[in-house]
């Protein structure tokens, strides 16, 4: 009788103790070999104590949102412009950064272009389409300088391999793309005329403020507010190791689908440039100035009508 109350007593501890270290398990979507895959292949060499990964590879960012919205996952990467224009709708998803880089003008190494006024004339390639953030804002640039941008280049939008395939073949005098296919470019001889921060700066805008991050519900998030914050805390010390372990970034050399050196370098490079060294109430005041300026670039097409960018939009950590 005293070794059958014993072993009662020990299940009842085991299942106790197990239920206690019981791990929140954060379903994380995300398109195969996008950077995303690089943090998360690393972070998953570190155990972590309080949460455990289930990545859902993506056909693209579409699929991503649609993924989140059904609630097939719990997270997607993706931009503040449109969490503030779902929250405009009643819905509740908030975000958190994870990069502040977005996007680069690159030309062929002999082209004339050097400056944001020199494509005058020329042929512009433009990943995504008119809506797209980095080409609004350039235009907003180039309005500075009484250059309407809209007019005065021969437009080409793409998806961004084909971006920078029509370059390659001199069938556009300059690529307005995503920052990891304009370093492809760049590692290939390509010269940066312009990036995403430099857009910005060139706006008055001299915080950085992050372009992408994780996105995913706030009631989920409250529930589970440990686990999602060690989670975004766990991801920068990848993000960390990637840019300051040349071993560990070896590990991720498959995952970034480049051959040769020079792009594995470059992209490197790229990457870890756009690491978030401030987080705050003045990144997200300026935040605020840039939706303003893309609502009235866009006219409400991108943000939708809302005035504002929408409070709750930026997920606290604290």
């Amino acid at each position: 009788m005293k070794f059958n109350v014993f072993f009662i007593c020990l299940c009842l501890f085991a299942s106790c103790n197990s239920y206690a270290t019981e791990k929140t398990t954060i379903r994380i979507g995300v398109q195969a070999f996008g950077t995303v895959d690089w943090e998360l292949a690393t972070l998953q060499d570190n155990p972590q104590t309080d949460f455990q990964l289930e990545i859902q590879h993506l056909a693209n960012a579409e699929a991503g949102k649609i993924a989140l919205q059904s609630g097939a996952v719990d997270m997607i990467v993706s931009d503040w412009i449109w969490v503030s224009r779902l929250r405009a709708t009643g819905t509740d998803f908030t975000f958190y950064p994870y990069s502040n880089t977005s996007g680069a003008l690159v030309v062929p190494e002999n082209s004339p272009i050097h400056s944001v006024k020199d494509l005058k004339g020329k042929r512009l390639g433009i990943a995504g389409g008119e809506l797209d953030k980095n080409w609004l804002l350039l235009q907003a640039l180039a309005g500075q300088e009484q250059l309407d941008l809209n007019a005065s280049v021969e437009k080409v939008f793409g998806a961004p391999p084909l971006i920078n395939e029509q370059i390659k073949q001199n069938r556009i005098d300059a690529a307005l793309n995503y920052w990891h296919f304009a370093a492809r470019l760049e590692a290939q001889g390509y010269r940066q005329i312009i990036d995403g921060k430099g857009i910005l700066k060139g706006l008055g805008i001299q915080e950085e403020v992050p372009s992408l991050g994780y996105v995913f519900k706030q009631s989920w998030a409250n529930s589970h507010k440990e686990a999602v914050n060690n989670f975004f805390k766990a991801s920068k010390q990848a993000k960390n190791q990637l840019c300051t372990s040349d071993a560990v970034w070896q590990k991720i050399i498959p995952l970034t689908n480049a051959d040769d050196t020079p792009t594995q370098t470059k992209l490197r490079q790229r990457y870890c440039e756009g690491g978030i060294e401030h987080w705050g109430k003045p990144e997200q005041l300026a935040a605020a100035r840039i939706y303003s300026m893309l609502r009235k670039l866009s006219n409400n097409q991108l943000t939708g009508h809302s005035e504002n960018l929408q409070p709750g939009t930026f997920w606290s950590i604290e």
